[in-house]
């Protein structure tokens, strides 16, 4: 992982190819689990009793269970080359069925011989039934009583599979796999477990934070004589995460504190003022606000870190677009950084729209004031690059917009004095850090999210920024009505969502359709809908006469770009489309749209696209057709979207649907992610680490201490990594 430099963290950065053998490290690394660190983090998903008995009336066909059950009776049954080891179990009231199949008779006999009737063990397994009785085929079993052996094929595997489980009241069942049971991870764990000796963190750093120490903590998690021991140790690593990430977020505040930057105060009667002046509609009192506190902290020495994140429609470009105007109108350029070549488009059509001859640069009869705009993506072509980079180095374009593009190394500011980042989670912390690196003095950074972001989140996510939110919806949007449509209990509203379209058309509006998949090889199911299959059969049939166009990632930028062109013209009545449409698209004409399969796509997704229509004066409306059947969590999705439109609401709703590790996702440099840190349910312990983080670093003690100097740089390897899931 790094060089460490206390014993403590050399021994938990062990890889566990290293300790364990490579065979036992391969199955680990199924698990997310390559270092002693991750191993001893590893911690029971629930406790069962070693001296107490399951109820198996609780039990029920289909379920993963582990029981701890008496072996009543067992035999061996034969059946030509075949046999089975049948043995019955009971919970001192019901009974319950284990089957052990083989050819081979030694492995029976030595079934038969761990299955002492009387005995005790743990049986772990899928509940299934054979007549009439319920059974576990095949389970993997440790006996609790007599020899301490399980089930296995050979020699090493029979001893690896060894523990002494009455050693500990609460016996540990660990998210295991089929190769490796619970009983091998907490055998692996007691391998590591004797050679960690001492603290992760400093004695007073403990004291501050009211937590076990750490070799406190591991015992009891991974040996505790009661729940209550082992939730206090859980507390420990779940605080460890915590901290660790707000005294690396700390740090950062700190030294981008102390760096310079130029201030880029705003001007009373320039670029800015002139704009305003032309607005034909009244700024909110969120975009008011939020744009002040911007320009109060542009006008400093020390650069702004700041994220804006807001409802879908809530104007953070136009507010972007004023601190932009602001650092132009003091002598700088600011750059706008986009995820997608379609987005980026986007920006600069409604960014130049927006300005006119404010953005016409020196043009002849040009306002006095104009600046130019210029696009950078990487389908541009090569002589449009180069008369591009000549107007970002020399200043001729005071506002830059483009993708991954403006990162290459050709690309020269002359004087870089803002960077704006929309869509923040789809970029990487480097690829911020890079942009900002190609500045003499450290620019100002206001990131934009329009998927809006629990505090919690981005307590974890953007540590580094401070947060404004923009929730007032401009005067004039229309309303969106949004409709759930199960079609496998009303199929014939799918008919009317295309009537409904038809009428829309005729009314001189237009509509989008979105499906979550391209092209079958995309979809995980037939019954997938496609852009490919959809669109022809939406022109051949409910929809023929209508000029219907498709967009989607894979087409050509230029077909894609023409497509896109075109509707927004007017050209075409209908798009049929994937989730590329999910951001920045501005249509205010559109009016309706079909999501296909909506099931299939995330809250905040659904609450994007629905975004992309009534943007104009007419209102608009969503249907979401989708056949979720038993699915209550997909059902419970869309009748969410159904009920609001709150996008932060939406957002929380989603982030406890989904678990967080699909939503945190791992570092690129292998650091691995958070493991058992639940940013929702856990605000309180990362306010709490946050506000520690600060007091910490401030201690004199921190400057010197190497073991915050370890924690700090495993952080780092978590923290430089894509934080948020791309989609």
């Amino acid at each position: 992982m790094s060089s460490w430099r206390t014993p403590i963290y050399r021994e938990l950065g062990r890889r566990l190819t290293d300790v364990l053998g490579s065979k036992t490290a391969s199955e680990f690394d199924k698990l997310g689990i390559s270092t002693v660190d991750d191993l001893v983090r590893h911690v029971p998903r629930r406790y069962i009793s070693g001296t107490g008995m399951s109820d198996f009336s609780t039990l029920r066909v289909g379920q993963d269970v582990a029981v701890i059950a008496r072996v009543e009776t067992s035999k061996i049954v034969t059946s030509g080359a075949a046999g089975r080891v049948q043995a019955t179990l009971s919970d001192g009231h019901g009974r319950l069925s284990v089957t052990l199949f083989s050819k081979r008779h030694h492995y029976l006999q030595y079934w038969q011989g761990l299955l002492n009737p009387g005995s005790r063990g743990i049986f772990i397994g899928r509940v299934g039934v054979f007549n009439d009785t319920l059974q576990l085929a095949h389970p993997d079993f440790v006996m609790l009583d007599g020899a301490q052996v399980t089930r296995g094929k050979n020699q090493e595997k029979r001893a690896a599979m060894r523990r002494s489980v009455q050693r500990a009241s609460l016996i540990g069942l660990y998210p295991a796999t089929s190769k490796l049971p619970t009983w091998v991870i907490a055998d692996s764990i007691q391998v590591v477990l004797p050679s960690i000796t001492g603290d992760t963190l400093p004695d007073w750093v403990v004291g501050e934070a009211g937590v076990l120490p750490f070799e406190e903590a591991l015992t009891a998690v991974h040996e505790p004589v009661a729940l209550e021991q082992a939730h206090h140790g859980e507390a420990r690593l779940r605080f460890d995460e915590a901290f660790g990430i707000q005294l690396a977020m700390a740090a950062r505040r700190r030294d981008a504190a102390g760096e310079p930057a130029t201030p880029r105060p705003r001007r009373a009667d320039g670029l800015l003022a002139a704009f305003d002046a032309r607005l034909p509609f009244t700024l909110t009192a969120g975009q008011t606000d939020v744009g002040e506190t911007i320009f109060g902290e542009l006008a400093a020495d020390t650069p702004m870190h700041r994220l804006l994140q807001g409802e879908v429609g809530s104007g953070k470009t136009l507010v972007a677009l004023r601190a932009m105007l602001a650092v132009v109108d003091a002598g700088g350029q600011a750059v706008l950084l986009a995820p997608t070549e379609v987005l980026a488009k986007q920006h600069h059509r409604t960014i130049t729209g927006l300005l006119g001859d404010l953005g016409e640069g020196r043009a002849l009869g040009a306002h006095p004031d104009a600046t130019g705009v210029a696009l950078l993506t990487g389908s541009r072509s090569a002589a449009a690059k180069r008369s591009t980079l000549n107007d970002i180095v020399t200043g001729e374009a005071g506002i830059i917009i483009g993708t991954h593009a403006l990162l290459s190394d050709p690309v020269e500011f002359f004087d870089l004095g803002l960077v704006v980042v929309d869509e923040q989670h789809r970029f990487g912390v480097e690829q911020r850090a890079a942009l900002a690196g190609k500045a003499t003095k450290r620019p100002h950074t206001l990131v934009m999210t329009a998927t809006p972001i629990p505090r919690s989140i981005a307590m974890t996510v953007f540590g580094d920024l401070a947060v404004s939110e923009l929730r007032q919806l401009p005067a004039g949007r229309a309303p969106v009505q949004t409709v759930f449509v199960d079609t496998a209990a009303t199929p014939h509203w799918v008919d009317r969502a295309w009537s409904r379209i038809r009428e829309e058309v005729g009314q001189g509006r237009q509509a989008f359709v979105v499906c979550p998949a391209i092209s079958a090889k995309d979809a995980d199911d037939d019954a997938v809908a496609t852009v490919e299959d959809v669109a022809p059969a939406l022109r051949d049939g409910p929809l023929e006469g209508l000029r219907i166009g498709v967009v989607h990632g894979r087409q050509q930028a230029q077909d894609r770009d023409e497509q896109m062109a075109a509707f927004v013209a007017g050209d075409l009545d209908v798009l049929v489309a994937t989730t590329v449409i999910e951001v920045g698209v501005d249509v205010p004409n559109a009016s309706v749209m079909v999501v296909l399969d909506a099931d299939r796509f995330g809250v905040s997704q659904l609450h994007q696209l629905r975004g992309r229509i009534g943007r104009g004066s007419h209102a608009g409306l969503c249907l979401l057709l989708a056949s979720p059947g038993e699915n209550e969590d997909a059902a419970t999705r869309l009748r969410a979207l159904e009920s609001t439109t709150d996008g932060f609401d939406l957002a929380e709703l989603d982030l406890r649907l989904r678990r967080e590790g699909d939503v945190l996702g791992a570092a690129q440099s292998g650091g691995g992610t958070l493991k058992l840190l639940r940013a929702l349910d856990d605000a309180d312990v990362i306010a709490h680490a946050r506000d520690l983080a600060e007091r910490v670093l401030a201690d004199p003690r921190s400057a010197t201490d190497p073991l915050l100097g370890d924690l700090m740089a495993k952080a780092e390897i978590l923290a430089a990594g894509e934080w948020m899931e791309k989609s």
